[in-house]
C-alpha cells in the first residue's frame, strides 16, 4: 500500500495486542510451541488488520523470565512459531515486544522496577522508535485493565477483550459501576467484545473500513 509523505509523518495505524488471553489461550508462563493454541476468531482479526494497513504489534508482559521459569530465547521462539501458525491463515504479526522483568520477584537483573512492563508504556515507546504510531488512528486491545490502562496512557483508542481474563472483569465492571459499555480513568476502555474478531470489526468500523 502506497503512503504520501504527509501520511509518512503522521505515523502507521497501529494495532497493539496483548498476547496471553487475547490472542491465544491462557496458560500460566506458556513458553512452550507446543502449548500455544490461538483464540478462535484471532487469526481471521489479525489478516482483517493486516489487508486493511494497521501494523499489528504484540505487547507482552512475560515475568517468567524474570522467575527464572524460561529464557528470553524461549519467548523469541514462541513468537517465530506464532507466525508460523498465522501465516496459513494469511495473518501475521508484525512486531513483537516483550517485558522481562519483575520488581518484587525477579531473579537478577531481571528483578528491576522497569518501564516497560504494563502498564507502564515502554513497549509501546519502542514500538514508536521502530516505526512511527498515528495515535489517533491507533489500538490497545487486551483482556487485563494494565493493558488499557498502558493504552490509555500512550494516548491510544482502548478495548478489552472477553477472552482470557476479560469476560470476568468486565461483569464485575459493569455490576460494581452500573455501566455497560464506557470505562473509567481506573478502567479505560472504549469497547468490550467477546472475541478479539468483535473487537476488530469494531476498529474497521470506528475508521470507516466497509467490509
Amino acid at each position: 500500500m502506497c503512503r504520501s509523505e504527509e501520511d509518512k509523518k503522521a505515523g502507521f495505524k497501529t494495532i497493539f495486542l496483548d498476547r496471553d488471553g487475547t490472542i491465544n489461550e491462557e496458560v500460566n508462563y506458556l513458553h512452550r510451541p507446543e502449548d500455544l493454541k490461538l483464540l478462535p476468531g484471532a487469526a481471521e482479526a489479525i489478516r482483517l488488520w493486516n489487508e486493511h494497513g494497521f501494523q499489528v504489534v504484540v505487547v507482552t508482559n512475560q515475568a517468567g523470565v524474570a522467575r527464572g521459569y524460561y529464557e528470553e530465547r524461549d519467548v523469541e521462539q514462541l513468537h517465530r512459531y506464532m507466525n508460523q501458525i498465522l501465516e496459513p491463515e494469511g495473518a501475521h504479526i508484525d512486531r513483537f515486544y516483550y517485558c522481562p522483568h519483575h520488581p518484587e520477584h525477579g531473579i537478577g537483573r531481571y528483578k528491576v522496577k522497569c518501564h516497560c512492563r504494563k502498564p507502564e508504556t515502554g513497549m509501546f515507546e519502542a514500538a514508536q522508535a521502530d516505526r512511527a504510531v498515528d495515535k489517533e488512528h491507533s489500538y490497545m486491545i487486551g483482556d487485563k485493565w494494565l493493558d488499557t490502562q498502558a493504552g490509555a496512557r500512550f494516548g491510544i483508542h482502548t478495548a478489552l477483550v472477553g477472552t482470557g481474563y476479560g469476560r470476568e472483569l468486565y461483569r464485575q465492571f459493569a455490576e460494581e459501576a452500573g455501566r455497560t459499555v464506557t470505562g473509567d480513568a481506573a478502567h479505560p476502555m472504549e469497547f468490550f467484545g467477546e472475541t478479539l474478531l468483535d473487537v476488530a470489526m469494531w476498529t474497521l468500523r470506528r475508521e470507516g473500513i466497509k467490509l
